[in-house]
């Protein structure tokens, strides 16, 4: 009995979707556990405070805020690790490839957030959101492609990773220009130099994993105290991470299939988890109408839409990019709907855009009941949309599915 377990175990965390659901799944409890008398515990819990110290230096912050901003400095991390990898040798590579996600892309952020801004331009304590409903969890997206099996043409799926990864360079850039705060020279000179290090490193081609590590860690210090948003820390760092070491080593390849499943399976679940939770007791249709709440939601849904799927049958149309063999139309529609499922970047950048307690809530308000109907939304209407047969490319899939948002 034990046996079967452990295999089917072994097989779940084996499938695409499995890092996508084990996240609903975290998400769902947090939502469950913020609405029962629980709700105390819970967000006492992430509201407890933490300290590390030496000597002087000292990093007091609470559980949420460690999760946030440590934790998802790892997330990032490999985010900057698959970004190097698309641009290197993968979909991002040649202007052929890069083309048609790139358009796409642009659109799908673009869009969204001139929705939200229409929503809220009278409100504006709130509009420093913007960026919220830009961005795209490709976790969820992916898994719930996968649900559908070996019908999902490669190109869709290369299409929607290509996407992501685009998406994710625009929230990284977002998060570097707009939700820092104030600077602290020192502090930035510290994680320059150490930059600096790391870089020389990556360069020589040094195949050890540990200075890598070490140095990241030490300019994510850095960086936390500088007024920059920490998590970019583990951005910069991937970047100095060679594609082969000195002895032919694929040391930025295994240091990504390395983390994947920890990222994917621990800390991008602990995240939902700990951001996911609001109280809807006593909640009302009104308070989904709110200009924050429905500017999300409709950003995403609406935007999304708009911004991918326009922005793509444009760059066709106009020659500048071409539509992958086997995706039709249909299909890039529902794959701009899978790509409306915000969640986990949305909420993230939710956290830096908002300080007030009830500013969050609303923002989670609207990223989950967005990103849910566009989640169904696009299931059923790819669903619809592609072949009763597998796909003629689907035995040919063997990338790695990234986890970013």
């Amino acid at each position: 009995m034990i046996d079967r377990v452990g295999s089917a175990l072994k097989d779940f965390l084996k499938q695409e979707s499995a890092g996508g659901i084990v996240l609903i799944v975290a998400a769902l409890l947090a939502l469950i556990i913020a609405n029962t008398p629980a709700a105390p515990a819970y967000f006492g819990t992430l509201e407890t405070k933490l300290n590390l110290s030496y000597g002087s230096f000292a990093i007091d912050k609470p559980l949420l805020l460690w999760i946030n901003d440590g934790l998802m400095a790892i997330f990032f991390f490999l985010i900057g690790l698959e970004v190097k990898r698309e641009v290197l040798e993968g979909q991002l590579s040649s202007w052929d490839k890069a083309s048609l996600p790139l358009v796409a892309a642009i659109g799908g952020m673009a869009i969204p957030a001139l929705i939200f801004v229409g929503f809220n331009w009278n409100s504006p304590e709130s509009i420093g959101g913007w960026a919220i409903p830009a961005a795209t969890d490709i976790a969820f997206a992916l898994g719930i492609l996968s649900l559908l099996g070996p019908r999902v043409p490669v190109a869709l799926k290369a299409l929607l990773l290509a996407v992501a990864v685009i998406d994710d360079i625009g929230a990284i850039t977002i998060i570097a220009l707009f939700y820092s705060g104030e600077l602290k020279i020192d502090m930035l000179i510290g994680a320059g130099i150490t930059l600096a290090v790391l870089a020389a490193i990556g360069r020589a081609k040094f195949g050890s994993r540990i200075p890598y590590v070490l140095l990241t860690v030490l300019m994510w210090v850095f960086v936390l105290k500088s007024g920059v948003h920490a998590t970019l820390a583990g951005v910069a760092a991937a970047m100095c991470v060679p594609m082969v070491s000195r002895k032919g080593e694929r040391l930025l390849e295994k240091m990504e299939h390395g983390l994947h499943s920890w990222v994917a399976f621990i800390i991008i679940p602990i995240f939902g988890f700990a951001n996911a939770g609001v109280t809807l007791i006593g909640l009302s249709p009104a308070d989904l109408l709110e200009p924050l709440p429905l500017g999300i939601a409709l950003g995403l849904l609406i935007g999304k839409q708009i911004g991918i799927f326009g922005f793509a049958y444009i760059g066709v149309k106009s020659g500048m990019a071409k539509l992958p063999e086997h995706v039709n139309w249909r299909q890039i529609h529902g794959l701009s709907l899978l790509a409306a499922i915000g969640f986990t970047m949305s909420l993230f950048i939710g956290n830096l855009a908002f300080a007030d307690p009830a500013q969050v809530d609303a923002v989670k308000l609207g990223v989950l009941s967005g990103s849910l109907i566009a989640a169904l939304a696009g299931f059923f209407m790819l669903k619809a949309a592609l072949p009763d047969a597998p796909a003629p490319d689907a035995a040919d899939l063997k990338e790695t599915a990234p986890v970013v948002t």
